[in-house]
């Protein structure tokens, strides 16, 4: 596994071998931010479900200012931390140890990209999704990328965020929300 683009290209990522750790491929993270294209420089990015690291390393090498990963495993935030200095960007990366249902409560930062590679077929992934819309979360233009199993229909609307693309690469694919837009009246 290895960055595919911007800065850091070609630099090998640590990826231990733990239970459900199912890092996104290197052909679907190169597409992920081929859809996504300059929104990611200077963004302020949010990796949950971080596991190794791959998706908020690759916004960084592309230009992302910072990214905050949030992982529960000790081991896969230790390789997190090996993969941002194996990159150089570890002055520019957070990582912190804690379920992700929980830290979407206590971030407090407004990102601009977040994005979600969770073990597929995960059950509190309707409820993250639904929190990252609480207010503050996100900057104005924010995009959620959520990359789920194929078989796995993932829905139009989670509370605030609407989905506005989708993306299949075999049996992975990759739905984009935006924040609905608010209703008058």
């Amino acid at each position: 596994m290895r960055i595919t683009g911007g800065a850091a290209r070609g630099v090998p990522l640590l990826a231990p071998k733990i239970g459900r750790l199912r890092p996104t491929s290197d052909k679907v993270r190169g597409a992920i931010f081929q859809v996504l294209g300059p929104r990611v420089a200077e963004a302020t990015v949010l990796d949950l479900y971080a596991g190794t690291g791959a998706l908020g390393i690759e916004a960084l090498s592309r230009g992302a200012a910072r990214a905050d990963f949030v992982e529960r495993d000790a081991r896969l935030c230790q390789a997190i931390r090996q993969n941002l200095a194996a990159t150089g960007f570890e002055g520019q990366g957070h990582v912190h140890r804690a379920p992700v249902e929980q830290a979407v409560g206590f971030l407090e930062s407004q990102y601009d990209l977040v994005l979600l590679d969770p073990p597929y077929g995960l059950i509190e992934v309707p409820q993250v999704m639904e929190a990252l819309g609480r207010p503050g979360l996100l900057a104005q233009g924010a995009v959620v990328v959520l990359e789920h199993s194929s078989r796995i229909a993932a829905s139009e609307k989670y509370g605030k965020l609407q989905r506005n693309a989708q993306r299949r690469y075999g049996d992975t694919m990759v739905s984009l929300y935006v924040l609905a837009a608010e209703e008058d009246g």
